[in-house]
């Protein structure tokens, strides 16, 4: 069964309730889901996982939440050859940085060695229905990817 670790940083309760949405989808497909908030997770969960999904806002001028910078800087030190990943946040367009987190950790998951899965999804805001066929895409691509790396 295909392991999949989701992690989130929510200070409104948007990225969780997208990390809620990419569970689900997940479950539908059949994997074995693990949901975690950053500040209580250690980025070496990922190293067990077979898919790295990572749901976070964006902070202040464009950058990772203050609680996630730790869990950000250890992924860093990781090896992720051979797992699949996918990145996704809210924000507001209103910010000139709009989501500019979801860039950052798609960066550290490109450097760790990890296979990008599916495109980057950004949210403004809330999930709306709209938003929700984004990231049940996102997580029927991911899951394609790692299927086809015999995940």
């Amino acid at each position: 069964m295909t392991k999949v670790k989701i992690v989130y940083a929510s200070i409104t309760g948007n990225d969780e309730d997208i990390a809620y949405v990419l569970t689900e989808k997940f479950e539908d497909l059949g994997c074995d889901v693990e949901m975690s908030e950053v500040s209580q997770t250690d980025a070496a969960d990922f190293e067990s996982s077979d898919i790295c999904v990572i749901a976070s806002y964006t902070y202040d001028q464009g950058i990772v939440p203050d609680e996630a910078l730790d869990f950000y800087d250890d992924m860093k030190d990781l090896d992720l050859t051979g797992k699949v990943y996918g990145v996704c946040g809210s924000g507001d367009t209103f910010y000139e940085d709009f989501c500019r987190a979801v860039e950052e950790f798609d960066k550290v998951f490109d450097a760790v060695g990890a296979t990008k899965g599916a495109d980057l999804v950004k949210i403004e805001l809330d999930p709306e229905e709209e938003d929700i066929k984004h990231l049940d895409n996102m997580a029927e691509q991911i899951y394609k990817k790692a299927q086809e790396m015999d995940l």
